[in-house]
């Protein structure tokens, strides 16, 4: 039983349009997308601070505008830690636009992740795993925004999900880990890091494919 996990952004500002490209250049069961890093949830954290609306990749939002539909038509599950600070805050927008494009989604968001921050501190998080999003797209979620999870727990969560892992099957947990991991780089695993660019056309690199595995 296979499951196919592409990935379409390893960091917040990645290729736009690296969402099209994968939702169009070969089958996929799940699309991931991470846009997080602490410099990104200072940068979010400030946003929320002028407006507490926001808190999230807004670039996300803008890709989803194209990329709903694209998905829609595929079968495609997306899954993105791109809610940041407020995911339920993106999962409303998120609602708010497939109801706009008419599109029958069914969007969920894990939360859980925020801390009390101490005085003079933006924001808190704790890093939560895989079996927030395992049980979204158990209870039917076409898409899944997270806050801060690790990164590899937008690989780790599909495949609890798909496989039916228990949290003790620590094994196969371990491969998805890995799997993970690689993924949730983007184009640093499938170029981006690649220490011999004297020795090629130039041009070879200069829009690296996203991974998939």
């Amino acid at each position: 039983m296979t499951l196919r996990i592409g990935n379409a952004s390893g960091f917040y500002g990645d290729r736009f349009d690296a969402v099209r490209e994968m939702l169009t250049g070969g089958e996929l069961d799940v699309l991931t997308g991470d846009y997080l890093a602490e410099l990104t949830l200072l940068i979010l954290g400030r946003d929320q601070l002028k407006d507490p609306s926001t808190g999230y990749a807004k670039t996300f939002l803008r890709q989803m505008e194209e990329g709903l539909g694209l998905a829609h038509e595929r079968g495609v599950r997306i899954v993105t830690n791109a809610g940041g600070l407020n995911p339920a805050g993106l999962a409303d927008a998120l609602r708010a636009l497939a109801a706009k494009l008419g599109l029958p989604t069914r969007i969920a968001h894990v939360e859980g992740d925020r801390m009390p921050p101490e005085p003079g501190v933006l924001t808190a998080n704790a890093y939560l795993g895989g079996a927030g999003i395992a049980a979204c797209l158990a209870a039917g979620a076409d898409v899944v925004v997270t806050g801060r999870v690790t990164d590899a727990a937008l690989v780790t969560g599909p495949a609890q999900w798909h496989f039916g892992w228990g949290p003790q099957e620590y094994d196969r947990l371990a491969g998805a880990v890995v799997a993970g991991h690689v993924l949730e780089c983007g184009a640093q695993a499938t170029g981006g890091n690649y220490a011999f660019f004297t020795g090629h056309d130039p041009r070879a690199f200069r829009r690296p494919g996203f991974p998939l595995a």
